[in-house]
């Protein structure tokens, strides 16, 4: 039986807590906000102006985008390296470019620590999960530690 920090590869790490939420709490705004446009007068529901309307539709739509962006968020660790999606940006970096992952007790996400000297926030492991972000921090190092193929 493989030790708690081997993964086969291709492997991916995904935010529970944040895509639990954003699905419940988006759907749940949705729904509310429908039965209370349906639950409008017709006369009510005829003063809003076409960009009022507009209005609303385009704060949903961010919503649902931002929404969306915070449950993809995602770290995948292939041979070559690690895929780092934050959002809508994705980041791909050898392994050879990875020193360090930490986790600082407290802190919203993991971070990358790189060879240039930089850090990069990895929103797809996020501090609230708890143990199972303490576990993908630990298999993640055990891949960077590892010797080089």
């Amino acid at each position: 039986m493989p030790a708690e920090s081997e993964v086969p590869l291709p492997h991916t790490w995904r935010p529970l807590g944040v895509r639990m939420a954003a699905t419940f709490f988006g759907g749940a705004l949705f729904v509310v906000c429908a039965f209370a446009w349906f639950g409008f007068d017709e006369s009510v529901r005829d003063r809003f102006t076409t960009s009022q309307r507009g209005t609303l539709i385009g704060l949903g739509l961010m919503t649902f985008a931002l929404g969306h962006a915070l449950a993809r968020c995602r770290v995948v660790a292939t041979e070559k390296g690690l895929v780092v999606v934050n959002g809508y940006r994705r980041r791909e970096y050898e392994w050879a470019q990875v020193i360090a992952i930490r986790l600082p007790r407290g802190a919203p996400w993991a971070s990358l620590d790189l060879s240039d000297g930089t850090s990069v926030s990895v929103m797809g492991i996020h501090g609230s999960d708890g143990p199972r972000a303490t576990t993908a921090v630990r298999q993640i190092r055990a891949l960077v530690d590892r010797p080089q193929r």
